[in-house]
């Protein structure tokens, strides 16, 4: 079990620092909760004990979402992406994930990006 871990650890592309961004999802309703990052280390905690385990760069330590505050992350899925730069958490979040108290880091502020799916407005003389 331990050398499959490893194994599946070693596929990741860390950064020059040794981190990996995490995004995370509530597992059954795709809801984007946060952004994290992992070391080699955390990702073998959260691989191996089934709740998730984050590096914080600013404080420079391992902490396991929920431990402190009780909004648990329990893993249901981890996913490493085409590149393997970047891993996918589906995890059942309890009540908030953002340490603000929301339910997600991401109900904040709408940048207000262009609707690419909406219909281009006509240029003026253009003809039409």
């Amino acid at each position: 079990m331990t050398d499959d871990i490893e194994a599946r650890i070693a596929r990741v592309a860390f950064n020059d620092v040794g981190l990996v961004p995490a995004i995370v999802q509530q597992w059954d309703t795709h809801e984007v909760l946060m952004l994290a990052w992992l070391d080699a280390e955390a990702l073998r905690r959260t691989l191996t004990s089934g709740r998730v385990t984050y590096w914080s760069r600013s404080r420079s330590e391992y902490w396991r979402k929920g431990d402190t505050s009780g909004h648990i992350q329990q893993v249901r899925e981890a996913r490493l992406d085409c590149d393997g730069d970047a891993i996918l958490l589906l995890v059942e979040q309890t009540s908030a994930a953002c340490h603000t108290g929301t339910r997600s880091c991401f109900d904040t502020e709408d940048l207000h990006a262009v609707d690419a799916l909406a219909p281009a407005e006509t240029k003026a003389g253009d003809g039409a």
